[in-house]
């Protein structure tokens, strides 16, 4: 079905028809986010351990479709949607043929409306920490979506050539932290990761966004870029080892569901409101010609996630280590 909205997606010229499109394609990609954690984590002996340096592949492949796009300099054309198409064939074909057997842990009971929903999950927001955490990643999404929309439209607009290729410096710097987890979970507490090795870098990214330029301070936009590994694993990978710690062990499928739900449904939908309005709110048209205040904009997403890091810093309060005792 993917592959058939990707086909359709070059097809259609209005905003509204390509929003639409893409929006479908978007409700089929999301839920494979959860599926394939599940699987992962089900499948290995310590998740801890075992799904950073699993889930690098995935990141090998973002960069690699990447740096394709970028050299090819097909960014503003209907080519990626194509391959995007020819991907969803191949992965689909792969998934059927050689994923492991990996049945729900309730196969041959009956399901209930509320566990078809994901809401028993509901049931680990009595914990604080864990309802902290569950809030923090949501709000944490808004400041991710003012870097995964604005960062290349920046990068460009100030002149950066081959901005697709060089964001992938950011994935690039997501091997090593990926592989480094393990030995941070051993190091470091849950609150320790998702606060001081975080949340931190987030702001510290937006400040480097902020005071950069194409010229003598370009080395700030590479820093800013570069910081999207520690940023994004030690706050969503290291939160999906979390939730499925937290997790009973039957409800550990439906507890990923639910954090991919309220992130990458939940916080990318506010996100995109709040980023889009605040470059409006610091956008100005004069004699036709659009200006941005970049600095401005990319310091609100400082403060912002500042601002969450404090919340984490405050009142998420639990001492665990990721690969400690699971929840019984």
């Amino acid at each position: 079905l993917g592959a058939v909205l990707m086909l359709l997606a070059t097809q259609v010229t209005s905003f509204g028809a390509v929003y639409v499109v893409l929006l479908a394609f978007c409700l089929c990609y999301f839920p494979t986010i959860a599926l394939t954690n599940s699987i992962t984590m089900q499948q290995v002996a310590n998740p801890a351990r075992d799904f950073p340096p699993i889930r690098t592949l995935g990141t090998l492949g973002w960069i690699a479709i990447n740096l394709v796009v970028g050299f090819m300099r097909i960014e503003a054309q209907s080519t990626p949607f194509l391959l995007a198409a020819a991907a969803s064939v191949v992965m689909a074909v792969y998934s059927l043929v050689a994923l492991p057997h990996t049945p729900p842990r309730a196969k041959g009971q009956t399901a209930s409306v509320r566990q078809i929903l994901g809401l028993d999950a509901l049931a680990m927001m009595k914990q604080r920490s864990f309802a902290v955490f569950v809030i923090a990643s949501i709000l944490a999404c808004i400041p991710l979506t003012f870097y995964y929309s604005f960062t290349n439209p920046y990068l460009n607009e100030v002149g950066v050539v081959n901005a697709a290729g060089k964001m992938t410096l950011g994935q690039m710097s997501e091997v090593p932290m990926l592989l480094a987890m393990p030995l941070v979970f051993r190091a470091i507490s849950i609150r320790g990761v998702l606060l001081l090795v975080g949340m931190a870098a987030w702001s510290a990214r937006y400040v480097l966004f902020a005071a950069g330029n194409n010229g003598e301070l370009v080395w700030m936009l590479y820093g800013g870029i570069l910081l999207h590994g520690i940023c994004y694993d030690f706050f969503f990978i290291a939160g999906q080892l979390y939730t499925d710690q937290e997790a009973p062990q039957h409800l550990r499928s439906t507890a990923q569901g639910f954090i991919t739900f309220v992130t990458y449904g939940v916080g990318m939908l506010a996100g995109s409101l709040v980023s889009g309005g605040i470059l409006d709110y610091f956008s100005s048209t004069a004699a036709g010609v659009v200006s941005r205040d970049w600095t401005a904009f990319w310091l609100f997403a400082a403060t912002m996630s500042f601002g969450i890091m404090l919340m984490v810093l405050f009142f998420f309060q639990s001492s665990r280590k990721i690969g400690g005792a699971p929840a019984s």
